[in-house]
């Protein structure tokens, strides 16, 4: 731990955006995971009774899952709390819709703070910072701090084998978010924010030989394109919790989940890695070959306590991942699904 960084006590984190919804699987004794249904039961009314069992309606409160990622993320140490929102998906009506589903507290979110540049995590910026701005406002709370990367791209995309470029829709200028209400701030190198409960990462450091970026990945920047497999404007969230270790947020792992495991380790000195949420992108030909030796750096390497993929990392390598760590490590991240780590002294 460096001095401006602070364990937290209790870390509480909802996945308001992901690929997939599941709310039916058990969950393993020792992973701190709580499906969807489970946390939504106890906040609805009774809608009958039967035998002296209470009935709730639940099945059209659950969230809707899409190609994207946003999790909340809440940090408690005594009774001081923090609210960061990591990335917000591609859709700003399915990003509302999940969270008043999930009866998120938009004036409690103070930080934006998003991962890298790509629509699928960037897309619903303007409309979701106006919202929380609104909220805030309407609470008497100052506007939310959106937290990016100073190198925007204009637009993104893959070159497939087909030798089409698959696009993603324009990114989100500075200038909306800005008119949206939220108060941009530029970062491309390592930060702790919301008095040290959060850790944001600069360049994540390319380590291992076999995590070599996004293949076929091309940037625009006005009429000028370039190949850009590496995507440096990638961002890492972390977090301490006391007892626990480290909480690695890697929304895409362009740079490769090792690597990103790797740098939360170099900045929390000391501290073992507790729980990796986020998407492994090891889906795709050209990516699943880096499947085994990414479960083999994990495994033997990070050893995390628990590993959360979703989002971009493939059923195929869930598979592999479940195969290695269930029982008791493995907690898949699903829409809707909570995650509390708690801490000891």
């Amino acid at each position: 731990m460096t001095p401006e960084n602070r364990p937290l006590e209790e870390l509480r984190l909802l996945v308001v955006v992901d690929n997939e919804t599941d709310t039916l699987s058990s969950v393993d004794s020792g992973v701190p995971q709580t499906p969807e249904a489970a946390h939504l039961l106890p906040r609805l009314p009774t809608a009958r009774e039967h035998a002296g069992h209470p009935g709730k309606v639940v099945f059209d409160k659950l969230c809707c899952a899409c190609h994207g990622f946003s999790v909340l993320a809440t940090g408690r140490s005594g009774n001081q709390e923090h609210t960061v929102l990591l990335d917000v998906g591609p859709y700003p009506d399915l990003w509302m819709a999940n969270a008043r589903c999930l009866g998120v507290d938009l004036a409690s979110i103070e930080v934006i703070f998003l991962s890298h540049w790509h629509f699928d995590h960037s897309g619903a910026l303007p409309e979701v910072v106006a919202a929380v701005a609104q909220a805030r406002r309407k609470s008497g709370l100052p506007p939310p701090i959106v937290d990016l990367h100073p190198d925007r791209p204009d637009q993104r995309g893959i070159l497939l084998p087909t030798g089409v470029i698959a696009l993603l829709p324009q990114e989100p200028s500075f200038q909306a978010i800005e008119a949206a209400g939220g108060l941009v701030a530029k970062h491309g190198e390592p930060h702790a924010f919301c008095d040290g409960f959060f850790f944001g990462s600069g360049q994540i450091d390319r380590v291992t030989p076999y995590e070599t970026g996004l293949v076929g990945h091309h940037t625009f920047r006005g009429d000028r394109a370039e190949e850009d497999p590496l995507i440096l404007d990638e961002r890492l969230l972390a977090a301490e919790v006391r007892g626990r270790g480290i909480t690695v947020l890697s929304s895409c792992s362009h740079a490769g989940v090792v690597n990103a495991c790797l740098a939360a380790e170099t900045h929390f000195r000391g501290a073992a890695v507790d729980l990796v949420l986020g998407g492994y992108h090891l889906s795709g030909k050209a990516m699943e070959p880096r499947t085994e030796p990414t479960l083999a750096d994990l495994n033997e390497r990070i050893r995390p306590r628990v590993v959360a993929p979703g989002h971009c990392t493939g059923w195929r390598a869930k598979a592999a991942f479940a195969r290695s760590f269930a029982p008791g490590r493995y907690g898949p991240s699903v829409v809707g699904s909570m995650y509390v780590l708690k801490g000891s002294a």
